[in-house]
C-alpha cells in the first residue's frame, strides 16, 4: 500500500504510485504521439463490417462475473464470435494494464479511465455509453468518526484513486463544497484498498459503491462507522477498447456485435430485480436478500443515448477538473470517442431506455 500522505504531493509521483512503472513510463508521451494519432485515425475511419468474420474472438472484462451472468439469465449467449476469456477485471488502472499487455480487448468502466489512459500515452476509444442519473457512490467513514458532511472533510485523510470513478466523485464533491485540494489530504490508493484503509483507520473517508456499503456497515456500523450520501453523479458507464483492437476489422465487428447484448443484459437485470438480487447479490456476493434489495432500490435505470453529445460534454468537464488539480494535462476529449459505434446500443433497446 502506498504511503498514506498526499497533501501537496507531486502529481506525477502520485500517478506513478497508483499505476506502476509501466504507466509512469508512458507519462512523457502524454497521448499525443504521432504513432498514437496515426492508429486513432485508422480506427476512426475504417467502416464497420456488417458481419463478424468466422474465427473472431474477443477477451472481455466481466468483473465479478456480472456480464456473464446477465447474458446467461437474459438468454444472450448466442454471440457471433468466440469469447476467449471473461476477465475478472474492473478497476480502471487494472484495465489499462490489461490493455497494454494485450490480455483484454474490451472493458466496462466509468468515464475517468479513458482520460487516464490518454494521459499515459495509451490510445483507446469509447464505443458505448450508458448514462447514470443517480449517485452510484457514497462516502464511508472509518469506525468512530464524527464526520457528518462533506464540509467536515477539511483537514481529513481521503482515499483517492485518480484513475477511477471514485476519484472523480470525490473531486466533484470537494468542488461542490468549496474545498480546495490543499484543504484535504488526498491519500493515493486504488479502490480495492479502500476498505482495508478504512478498517485500519488509515483514512478518514473513502468513496464506496452503493453495493459495498451494506457489508461494510454490517461489520463496522456498531463501531461508529457510518455513511454520508452524496448527490454527485458519475454520469458515464461505458465500454471502451484499445485502438489497436478497433483497427482490426474483424475485432471491431465483434465489438459492434457485443454492444447490443451488453445493453440488453443491463436492461434485463433492471427489469428483473428479484431474479438479479437472488442470482447475483445473494448467491455470488453473499449478501442478504434485504441488503440486495436495498442496493437494487438505488440502481440506475439504464439509458443508452442515441447521441453522445452529453457524454462528450461530461467527459470534457471531468478532464478539465483533473487538469485543474494537476493530475492530467488538459486536452479535447472528443478524440476519446469512436463515433462509428454511436447509436448501436440505443438501437438495441426500447425507447424508454434511450433517454
Amino acid at each position: 500500500m502506498p504511503p498514506l500522505s498526499a497533501s501537496g504531493v507531486d502529481r506525477r509521483l502520485f500517478l506513478s504510485s497508483l499505476l506502476g512503472a509501466a504507466a509512469a513510463a508512458g507519462l512523457s508521451g502524454c497521448a499525443g504521439s504521432s504513432a498514437a494519432d496515426t492508429g486513432s485515425k485508422a480506427a476512426a475511419t475504417a467502416p464497420l463490417a456488417d458481419k463478424v468474420p468466422p474465427g473472431t474472438s474477443l477477451k472481455i472484462s466481466s468483473y465479478q462475473g456480472v456480464q456473464q451472468l446477465q447474458f446467461k439469465l437474459a438468454g444472450l449467449t448466442d454471440l457471433p464470435f468466440k469469447v476467449s476469456s471473461w476477465a475478472n477485471i474492473g478497476a480502471g488502472p487494472d484495465v489499462i494494464n490489461a490493455f497494454r499487455s494485450k490480455s483484454l480487448d474490451v472493458a466496462n468502466n466509468a468515464g475517468i479511465p479513458p482520460i487516464q489512459a490518454h494521459y499515459q500515452g495509451y490510445d483507446a476509444k469509447i464505443v458505448a455509453i450508458n448514462l447514470t442519473r443517480k449517485p452510484n457512490y457514497l462516502f464511508a467513514t472509518k469506525p468512530g468518526s464524527d464526520i457528518r458532511s462533506v464540509d467536515d472533510f477539511k483537514g481529513k485523510k481521503l482515499a483517492f484513486s485518480q484513475g477511477q470513478a471514485q476519484g472523480v466523485v470525490l473531486l466533484r464533491a470537494l468542488k461542490q463544497a468549496g474545498l480546495a485540494y490543499d484543504d484535504v489530504d488526498l491519500v493515493p490508493l486504488t479502490s480495492n484498498q479502500f476498505l482495508t484503509a478504512l478498517q485500519a483507520g488509515q483514512v478518514d473517508i473513502a468513496p464506496l459503491a452503493n453495493s459495498q456499503s451494506p457489508a461494510y456497515l454490517k461489520q463496522y456500523g456498531s463501531k461508529g462507522a457510518h455513511t454520508i450520501p452524496t448527490d454527485v453523479v458519475d454520469l458515464l458507464s461505458l465500454l471502451w477498447a484499445p485502438t489497436s483492437v478497433l483497427a482490426d476489422k474483424a475485432k471491431a465487428a465483434a465489438v459492434a456485435a457485443y454492444i447490443p447484448r451488453w445493453a440488453k443484459g443491463q436492461v434485463w437485470a433492471y427489469e428483473h430485480p428479484d431474479d438479479w438480487n437472488r442470482e447475483f447479490y445473494v448467491r455470488t456476493q453473499n449478501l442478504s436478500l434485504a441488503q440486495a434489495e436495498a442496493i437494487t432500490e438505488l440502481a440506475n435505470k439504464p439509458l443508452f443515448p442515441p447521441s453522445w453529445d452529453e457524454a462528450v460534454k461530461w467527459e470534457q468537464e471531468t478532464a478539465d477538473l483533473l487538469a485543474e488539480g494537476g493530475f492530467v494535462k488538459g486536452f479535447e476529449v472528443g478524440s476519446l470517442f469512436d463515433r462509428r459505434f454511436e447509436g448501436i446500443a440505443a438501437k438495441a433497446v426500447s425507447a424508454e431506455y434511450r433517454k
